[in-house]
């Protein structure tokens, strides 16, 4: 028998008199397999549509013995994706913003480790579309850094050994903190304060 609560709906049944098997739930449908001599069941190809309770029920003449199982499927973990959240002209100082993420997970927690140090961690029960944590670092920071995921069973790591790789110092020719638009509106204004600034003095000279 199987339930998620209690489990109370016959999945497999097998008589030796008159040596018969049934399988009644559609979840389990070609996943299920009965063995006649000893009774045991196999579930093949497990998914976490299986996660749940199990009972067995063997009955006798004279006894009933009943077990209990319970059942815990996790899908296999993502690898975790380190990126930069900080571009060229986002900020005059020196740190730079860091993001680890993974998509559709649950029953999960997401840390960053700076060596073997615990820096930030979060967890969730139920499942996201993407789960994000978000990390400051120097530029000029010469730690490696990792991002962990796990659940109770398992774990996936990105490490992060150069700081450099995703974080670039701003060059000194970049416009910075301002968009296209307001680069180009700028130097024209400069242009125009230029030209002013010559027609001004060719005229005091020609008026002196």
């Amino acid at each position: 028998m199987f339930g998620v609560e209690s489990p109370d709906e016959i999945i497999a049944e097998y008589n030796r008199e008159p040596n018969t098997t049934s399988f009644n739930d559609e979840r389990f449908k070609n996943h299920l397999y009965l063995n006649h001599q000893t009774g045991d069941l196999i579930i093949t190809n497990i998914t976490n549509k299986h996660t749940g309770l199990y009972k067995v029920e063997i009955t006798r003449k004279t006894s009933v013995v009943i077990r209990h199982f319970n059942l815990t499927v996790n899908a296999r973990l993502p690898v975790p994706v380190i990126s930069s959240n900080s571009s060229q002209c986002s900020s005059l100082s020196s740190n730079c913003s860091l993001s680890c993420s993974v998509l559709n997970v649950r029953d999960v927690s997401l840390s960053w480790y700076k060596g073997n140090s615990l820096l930030s961690s979060i967890s969730v029960s139920d499942l996201n579309i993407r789960l994000s944590l978000p990390l400051e670092v120097e530029y000029q920071d010469t730690d490696t850094y990792r991002c962990v995921l796990n659940n109770t069973i398992t774990n996936q790591t990105q490490h992060l050994y150069n700081i450099k790789d995703l974080c670039q110092t701003r060059s000194a020719d970049v416009y910075c903190c301002c968009g296209f638009t307001e680069v180009v509106i700028q130097l024209v204004i400069s242009a125009l304060v230029g030209v002013a600034a010559v027609a001004f003095l060719i005229y005091d000279i020609r008026s002196r």
